[in-house]
């Protein structure tokens, strides 16, 4: 991999390359080595937010206000800072070289998807994985619209969360550098989660899938109530399932998303059918199997195609178990923030 490279794509590199393009990169670069359906994509690296940042010289502009700053103890503290910092980085060019670097593999993509001015969303992949922190982009369709989205995804580092976050951990203020996922986005119908253990209780017998009309942020982001299915890891059969009212999607609209209702006649009907159910948990547990850690995946399904073509992995992370432990007022502050920005 040579030192100079800002970007690649996903299937030029793998599980080793977390410090290079993120975790959320590495993960789907491994995916797609394994021949899981995952769509086509590309990883702009961390260091390309580094040479970003020391080129336009916005570097030394946080740290000079950085350095300036007392003791941040409220939330209007943490909201201006995060105000000051997310202007420097935003009102900055990307430098010609940069420009022109992701542009061209914009444009690779478009050829690759076969579709002009392919949609893509623009997404966060830092070191560590810290689902929900920072900024998400979908439905971004040109290649001046993805170099501001992937300027805004840097800038997310510091929303005041991310910030709160990184107070609470003891890591500096300015301590997050973010890679960035762009990848061609699915004509979906519709997406969710899936988890090879119970995220509650720890329980691994099954696999649990979790489901909604639109895009996958209708389940991540708590958005809507949702279809559950509980699915035998053994047989693959379907032991329980939970048909939510699901009243509120997400889906892209022109140049961006956005919340609608659903349609009366499908608020409470299924958005995906059993076999659907059952292939989602096969492609679960073969990522469970191949990667030998229980997993917490994204999947959706495309409109357009028929099944098994027709569903895609979006991600996959090793998963976690809810473990309740003490608050304190810094965690209660990063809860309340806790929620998914759709900017125009």
């Amino acid at each position: 991999m040579g030192s100079e490279r800002l970007i690649f794509w996903f299937e030029e590199v793998g599980a080793g390359h977390s410090d290079v393009v993120g975790r959320k990169c590495a993960n789907l670069s491994v995916m797609s080595q394994m021949g899981m359906p995952v769509p086509p994509g590309f990883a702009i690296s961390i260091d390309a937010y580094r040479r970003f940042i020391k080129e336009t010289g916005v570097a030394e502009e946080i740290a000079g206000y950085v350095s300036s700053l007392g003791e941040l103890k409220t939330l209007g503290q943490l909201e201006e800072v995060s105000r000051v910092i997310c202007s420097l980085i935003e009102s900055k060019e990307i430098p010609m070289g940069q420009r022109e670097d992701i542009c061209l593999h914009y444009g690779a993509l478009c050829i690759r998807a076969g579709i002009p001015s392919v949609p893509v969303s623009v997404r966060s992949s830092g070191p560590m994985s810290r689902p929900g922190m920072f900024d998400t982009y979908l439905n971004v369709r040109c290649k001046e619209e993805v170099l501001e989205k992937v300027k805004r995804v840097w800038s997310s580092a510091f929303s005041t969360r991310a910030i709160a976050y990184r107070i609470s951990k003891g890591i500096p203020v300015d301590g997050d550098m973010l890679g960035v996922a762009v990848q061609k986005l699915v004509d979906t119908r519709c997406a969710g989660i899936g988890f090879t253990v119970d995220p509650v209780t720890g329980e691994s017998s099954n696999i649990i899938i979790e489901a909604n009309w639109g895009l996958g942020e209708g389940v991540a982001g708590g958005a809507a109530t949702v279809d559950r299915f509980v699915i035998d890891k053994e047989t693959l059969e379907i032991r329980d399932r939970m048909i939510g009212n699901k009243t509120v999607q997400i889906v892209s609209k022109g140049e961006g998303v956005m919340r609608e209702e659903v349609p009366p006649d499908m608020q409470s009907i299924p958005c995906i059918d059993d076999q659907q159910v059952k292939e989602i948990a096969k492609l679960a547990k073969i990522l469970e199997d191949r990667l030998g850690q229980p997993q917490d995946l994204e999947w959706c399904i495309d409109s357009n195609l028929p099944l098994p073509e027709s569903i895609f992995l979006l991600q996959t992370r090793t998963a976690k178990i809810a473990v309740q432990k003490p608050q304190t007022a810094t965690d209660h502050i990063i809860d309340a923030m806790v929620k998914i920005i759709y900017r125009p």
